[in-house]
């Protein structure tokens, strides 16, 4: 899997790091940003989908 950088304010990552570990609902950071990048890419997808933005194949997979 690629590894990326990403630099975001402190307090964007204080809130993050409130949903990750023992007691959050992610594992670790990676895991949260991956679980957020998907969720804004559907979101994304259906705003693409209503507005008659996405190609065939990918109305499909939907």
């Amino acid at each position: 899997m690629p590894k990326i950088s990403v630099e975001m304010p402190q307090e964007l990552l204080d809130d993050l790091d409130g949903h990750v570990g023992d007691d959050g609902k992610f594992v670790n950071r990676s895991d949260a940003i991956r679980a957020s990048v998907r969720k804004t890419l559907d979101i994304l997808d259906e705003i693409d989908d209503r507005h008659d933005r996405l190609e065939s194949d990918e109305r499909r997979e939907s």
